[in-house]
């Protein structure tokens, strides 16, 4: 394993980071406190418990997902996408790294970054609401894979994009409609029964629920079952990038 390889890798997107720290680290931040005064205080004052947590509190974990999500998947895909763009991609061809350590270092400084934005939106919520987590040690459990599942994800993205709209539209379309869609901001409990089979067919829910349960103990669907969900889909994404790097697909244009 080429240590130094990966720690090049690794630290040049985290410089890159440092370079734009308004749009990688305060606006997904200040974007998610907005959240909480529209949601925790508008909505919240209509809807003032879910399932015996108030409703400001409740809603901190689908806010931290959702923002772990966008910055996972954004981070992956225009860290792999823009040596693709500029052409510098064939001077890491040409250097002594393979697919593992490449991989190793682009997804594992998109998951630091995302980390680091979920840790500042959970200390900026305590500012609005009061909060407890039952189960630490399983909050960042889901922490990590989730947002290095999600880094693998956005790292397939940029590879299959060949522009820039291509690089949003997964994200923009897809992921953002899913998490709005997977409790986020409330129980599914709340739905019709017809409705909440049906979002059982969100990935997404699966995400919330688990780690909403290592937060209050409550969850729509049962920890180990999302336990399983992120975990399939991290084996997934590992079996996806192999492929990729084994048949060539679209790393050189």
């Amino acid at each position: 394993m080429n240590w130094y390889a990966i720690a090049a890798i690794y630290k040049f997107e985290m410089a890159r980071t440092r370079r734009t720290l308004m749009q990688s680290i305060a606006s997904p931040v200040l974007s998610t406190s907005l959240y909480f005064v529209v949601f925790g205080s508008a909505i919240g004052s209509r809807i003032t418990s879910v399932e015996g947590v108030s409703y400001g509190a409740f809603i901190i974990p689908g806010l931290i997902m959702l923002s772990l999500l966008m910055q996972s998947v954004s981070n992956a895909s225009f860290g792999i996408y823009f040596p693709k763009f500029t052409g510098t991609i064939y001077e890491i061809h040409s250097a002594p790294v393979s697919f593992v350590e490449i991989v190793a270092g682009y997804v594992g400084a998109a998951a630091t970054k995302s980390v680091i934005v979920g840790v500042i939106i959970l200390a900026t919520a305590r500012l609005f609401v009061d909060y407890q987590i039952a189960h630490p040690l399983l909050m960042v459990a889901f922490l990590l894979l989730t947002s290095i599942t999600f880094s693998l994800f956005g790292f397939i993205i940029g590879i299959w994009a060949d522009n820039f709209e291509k690089l949003q539209v997964i994200p923009l379309l897809v992921i953002t409609p899913l998490t709005f869609l997977g409790g986020s901001f409330y129980s599914i409990h709340m739905l019709p029964p017809f409705w909440q089979k049906v979002t059982l067919l969100n990935p997404v829910v699966y995400l919330v629920s688990g780690f909403r349960w290592s937060f209050y103990d409550l969850a729509d669907v049962a920890v180990g079952t999302s336990l399983a969900a992120i975990t399939g889909f991290l084996v997934a994404c590992l079996a996806s990038v192999g492929w990729i790097f084994r048949t060539g697909y679209k790393l050189k244009s």
